[in-house]
């Protein structure tokens, strides 16, 4: 027993709360609308500036992953360069230039002037001798064409562009070493300096020269194995600016991702939020799509037609922005069927009549199977009452698939959209012929067509 209750008798019973007056109900009402608007809206003002944040970063993001694969990745980069030794117009253009050195190399005046002057000694007719200063041109362009036949042959050879890919991948690789300072090479990294080591040639030699019977090669004393190559200050910044794409390249289109899906998961509307990051994303894929034929027009038009061709220079800048196009032209093609998706999901009339013509065919065509004796019973009762968690696994697994996927493209859009529809029409068509026991004719209606159509 309580002590306390002993001295002061019973206890008192405790005051019941008094029902609200009808004042003070419309009151508490009043603050209780105002407080959840002020939520919405705050909840609306966080979506939307995370929503044009991911808006904004998404062509950076196509930009910098472009980037970082283009200057990281040699298999990238020589598959971004390779095109360019295989096309027809580039090999006419290095062939006609490697032909004008060659050919500017050779004194044709002086090989005139020389002949002339062995046939004087011979006591050649003064005609003879004269008349060697006319095979000047036949003789240029004898050696032009002859220069230009053998040039050509080997540039338009089979080994020609697996040269161009190998000098390519060297290239990138020893680039690439001197930017991040990993991986083996012999040009490095020193300081303000780019530097070449030849220690182990140096090594290579001393061996091969103890080998043929050289002992004393072997006390050959040390010396400097390494070569300053180019010394520059802009080094440190080239670097600083490599590990700055290497994060941004990395993390930028993380980075956008979680924005916009915050956005959609922080909006009251989600559908109508979702609907607004596709129709951004789009305007800004078309943005960038815009800009590079921009800069197209403006590098073909600084190029000179002397020094490259125009649909050479075209060519080239087309295959080495090829990769970026995709990208873009991709993630258009996925926001366009966001967006169409979100619409589809909403209460529009054009949607309802969408789903409703959906709901239509793919329960007549599961009823018909039904007649035929195809009933899937309880499991297709099973799928008829979860759509809406069976059509999100189904969208889920194709934006896993293109997430997943290896440098996707337009066409592989396009397949998993294709798969993700078809998944779709065959679980209502299973969802169809669970037989007569199912929802019934209401279930063909409008309703069963609009389940998902809530904004």
């Amino acid at each position: 027993m309580d002590p306390s209750a002993d001295a002061s008798g019973p206890a008192q019973p405790q005051p019941q709360p008094q029902p609200l007056s009808g004042s003070e109900r419309q009151e508490y009402e009043r603050l209780r609308g105002a407080a959840a608007v002020r939520h919405r809206r705050l909840r609306h003002a966080g979506a939307s500036v995370l929503l044009v944040l991911a808006v904004l970063l998404s062509p950076l993001a196509v930009v910098a992953t472009w980037l970082h694969e283009e200057i990281t990745d040699p298999h990238r980069y020589v598959q971004t360069v390779a095109p360019i030794a295989r096309n027809p117009g580039v090999q006419s253009t290095v062939t006609n230039r490697l032909t004008r050195r060659v050919v500017d190399q050779v004194d044709v005046p002086a090989i005139t002037a020389q002949l002339a002057r062995n046939l004087d000694q011979t006591r050649a007719p003064a005609v003879v001798v004269n008349g060697t200063k006319m095979l000047g041109g036949p003789l240029e362009s004898a050696l032009t064409d002859a220069v230009h036949r053998v040039i050509h042959k080997a540039v338009t050879s089979e080994q020609f562009p697996l040269v161009w890919d190998a000098a390519n991948r060297r290239a990138h690789a020893a680039v690439v070493k001197v930017l991040t300072g990993e991986g083996t090479s012999a040009v490095q990294a020193r300081g303000n300096a780019i530097v070449l080591d030849i220690g182990t040639l140096v090594d290579n030699v001393k061996q091969r020269l103890v080998r043929a019977g050289y002992e004393k090669a072997a006390k050959i004393p040390y010396i400097d194995r390494q070569f300053t190559l180019v010394r520059t200050d802009k080094l440190d910044e080239a670097q600083g600016a490599m590990r700055l794409l290497d994060i941004v390249g990395t993390w930028l289109p993380a980075v956008t991702i979680v924005l916009a899906a915050l956005a959609v998961w922080l909006s009251p509307a989600h559908r109508l939020t979702l609907l607004a990051a596709g129709v951004g994303t789009v305007v800004m894929m078309v943005a960038l799509l815009v800009g590079l034929a921009v800069v197209r027009g403006v590098y073909l038009d600084s190029v000179p037609p002397t020094a490259l061709p125009r649909a050479p220079a075209a060519f080239i800048f087309d295959t080495l922005v090829r990769f970026l196009r995709e990208s873009t032209r991709t993630l258009l093609v996925v926001a366009v069927v966001t967006a169409l998706a979100a619409y589809l999901y909403g209460p529009g009339r054009g949607a309802r009549a969408v789903r409703s013509a959906a709901a239509r065919g793919t329960g007549a065509i599961g009823r018909g199977l039904a007649r035929v004796g195809a009933r899937t019973g309880g499991f297709g009762r099973w799928l008829d009452t979860h759509r809406a968690w069976t059509t999100g696994v189904a969208i889920t697994g194709g934006a896993l698939a293109l997430v997943l996927w290896n440098h996707p493209t337009p066409a592989s859009v396009g397949l998993v959209l294709g798969i993700v529809v078809g998944v779709l029409a065959l679980l209502g068509i299973l969802a169809g012929a669970s037989g007569p026991t199912a929802n019934g004719p209401a279930a063909d209606g409008p309703a069963a067509g609009d389940r998902h159509g809530s904004p």
